[in-house]
């Protein structure tokens, strides 16, 4: 396995490398559409991007409201724990932050995933942008 960095910062520092992952997994792997990808919150949210063998191979983005979203790894990189470093970045975070709680929606295939990591899903699955989601918590 590679050496992984992880860098956090705003939306116009890491725009370039978090819209090529999201691109890729989202838009073109996952059919949703571009309008639905893109939004208001982006230039307001603390972003995340993993960098493995030195190019952008995950991002994720944290909300004001303690929000976690976007967490993508590209095709060729996932079943490494990628996602996992990533996701234990941001809880740190969000830690550091003295945020008392993270929330998320996870696409359903993926709520295992996010158990391991202490979330708990919360009522009942939904359908966001055609994928079966529900809502999960992790409280410190």
């Amino acid at each position: 396995m590679s050496k992984f960095n992880i860098v956090s910062a705003d939306w116009a520092t890491l725009k370039q490398d978090a819209q090529y992952i999201r691109e890729l997994v989202f838009i073109q792997e996952q059919q949703i559409d571009a309008i639905d990808e893109w939004d208001a919150q982006d230039p307001i949210s603390l972003h995340f991007v993993v960098y493995g063998d030195l190019k952008p191979i995950a991002t994720a983005r944290l909300l004001d409201n303690n929000s976690i979203g976007r967490v993508a790894v590209l095709k060729e990189y996932r079943g490494q724990g990628i996602g996992k470093i990533l996701m234990l970045d941001i809880i740190q975070q969000a830690k550091i932050q003295k945020r008392e709680t993270l929330k998320l929606s996870a696409q359903v295939h993926a709520i295992a995933f996010y158990q391991r990591l202490g979330f708990k899903a919360e009522g009942a699955e939904y359908l966001d942008c055609g994928i079966p989601h529900r809502d999960m918590t992790l409280i410190f």
